[in-house]
């Protein structure tokens, strides 16, 4: 689907979600002091992650008129000898950005030259509505420095993956099985069926975000309320600035107010 093969006794390993990949993935790659270039907004596990594994946390600020989007020199600039890893979180949360062929080019370039390795955080690949999904794994020289980690749309299920090369995986292993175990195993039957049998229903599911998706952007738009255009995931982003409050101030107002619970940008 996506381009990619692994071998599935040694370069994938199922998780407790894709947290649990997210974090054994820092704890077995980074040594104390390495760098982890984050960009930002994204999900909140990585930079706290980051720190456990006892890596110094980079963010690097994505911006609107790039449509969410890292480029090349955002992150040449972040690049510094104790770089270890980038982290990719596209489809994002929380802004719904997406990353093209076109655009993963050349950061792939950037981070081969720089030796560097990726975590690529691809749990929302099936659900774009702009393009297909691209993985920064399938390009070339790609794949043996990026991890994978995937999963299925079964909230409370916990079940996740994650794939990469062997020698790194392996070591996740060591961790995982300390720490976890093993993900639940009705979790494992349901998202087996799930792969065999549910190809329709991740469309439907497509097809309803897809709509409220449009619904909601038209609606800001007749608002005249700025937001740029989420392409992928479920999330919507827009700017309050014109309010003048922070967004933690906004969030508390909008619920007291108007009973309506959103979650602040910061």
């Amino acid at each position: 689907k996506y381009g990619l093969e692994y071998d599935y006794n040694h370069e994938i390993m199922v998780t407790v979600g894709g947290s649990e990949a997210i974090d054994i993935a820092m704890r077995a790659m980074l040594d104390p002091g390495d760098e982890v270039l984050i960009p930002q907004p994204s999900y909140v596990s990585y930079l706290p992650c980051a720190k456990l594994a006892g890596g110094v946390p980079v963010v690097i600020e994505l911006k609107a008129e790039n449509q969410f989007r890292l480029t090349r020199d955002e992150l040449e600039a972040a690049i510094t000898p104790k770089t270890k890893m980038l982290v990719m979180p596209f489809p994002n949360n929380p802004t719904g950005s997406i990353m093209t062929k076109e655009d993963l080019e050349p950061i792939a370039e950037v981070v081969k030259r720089h030796d560097l390795y990726v975590l690529s955080d691809e749990i929302y690949s099936e659900l774009t509505y702009k393009t297909e999904h691209v993985s920064i794994s399938s390009l070339p020289g790609m794949k043996e420095r990026t991890l994978v980690i995937n999963g299925f749309a079964m909230t409370g299920w916990r079940l996740g993956y994650i794939c990469g090369p062997s020698v790194i995986i392996e070591q996740m292993l060591k961790i995982h099985q300390f720490a976890i175990m093993c993900a639940p195993t009705n979790s494992q039957y349901a998202a087996i069926e799930g792969l065999r049998h549910c190809e329709d229903e991740v469309q439907q599911m497509r097809n309803a975000y897809n709509q409220r998706r449009r619904y909601l952007v038209n609606e800001f738009a007749k608002m005249k309320l700025e937001c740029f255009e989420p392409f992928g995931a479920f999330y919507i982003f827009p700017s309050i600035k014109e309010f003048g409050m922070t967004s933690e101030e906004f969030a508390m107002r909008f619920l007291e107010e108007e009973k309506v619970a959103v979650v602040p940008g910061s």
